[in-house]
């Protein structure tokens, strides 16, 4: 993508969408960093079903360790490695009730120094719940980085550091969402919607579409 294109891409986007936010249910700093943890691996409309009887009975940290694993299993078991998240999860409420007084971190070292947490669930801690410019490189954000030639990477990392150098600093805060939300919905794996996407404009693909002879 060329940098001219950049800025129309993320003012389009903002545009539509002028205050983008997770599709995950939380009402704390807690909640999220739970519902996070749960994500991989998962959609969020399967995190949400099951985060809500489990913030119904553990909307804290010491309320989790209080319900203990087996009952954690018993509220995430529709989700993919459960038993593992689960035994993650109680350690990482350990931690948090032990070493930050029941409170999530909001530095990057502790948040990634807890069980099951890694780069990408505390870039989404940070950016969300902390208001932090930061990049959280899922499977949708590394393919609309790579197809729309915005910050192609051979990794997510390649990609999260491409895309913090190049996206305007006006539009960092929540372009983590907003590429998210586009690769879920518009620029899809299999099938993408380039027919009626926003951007396709400033596109490489799509500007190559464009132009291609028929």
């Amino acid at each position: 993508m060329k940098p001219a294109h950049i800025e129309a891409f993320f003012a389009t986007l903002q545009a539509a969408n002028p205050n983008p936010e997770t599709e995950l249910v939380y009402s704390s700093r807690f909640e999220l960093l739970v519902a996070v943890l749960l994500s991989a691996q998962a959609t969020d409309v399967g995190v949400n079903k099951a985060t809500r009887r489990l913030f119904a009975l553990a909307p804290t940290p010491q309320r989790m360790l209080q319900l203990g694993e087996a009952g954690v299993i018993d509220c995430i078991k529709t989700l993919g490695l459960f038993r593992s998240k689960a035994q993650h999860l109680m350690q990482t409420c350990r931690m948090l009730v032990d070493l930050h007084g029941g409170q999530v971190p909001s530095a990057r070292e502790a948040l990634e120094a807890l069980p099951g947490v890694g780069r990408k669930t505390a870039n989404v801690v940070l950016n969300v719940a902390f208001g932090e410019p930061t990049m959280a490189v899922d499977t949708h954000i590394f393919r609309v980085a790579n197809r729309t030639g915005l910050a192609p990477g051979r990794n997510p990392l390649a990609v999260e550091q491409g895309l913090l150098r190049r996206i305007p600093a006006p539009y960092q805060l929540h372009a983590h969402h907003w590429l998210i939300l586009h690769g879920r919905y518009v620029c899809q794996a299999r099938r993408p919607l380039c027919a009626s996407c926003q951007v396709r404009p400033f596109c490489d693909q799509g500007s190559a579409l464009e132009s291609a002879p028929f």
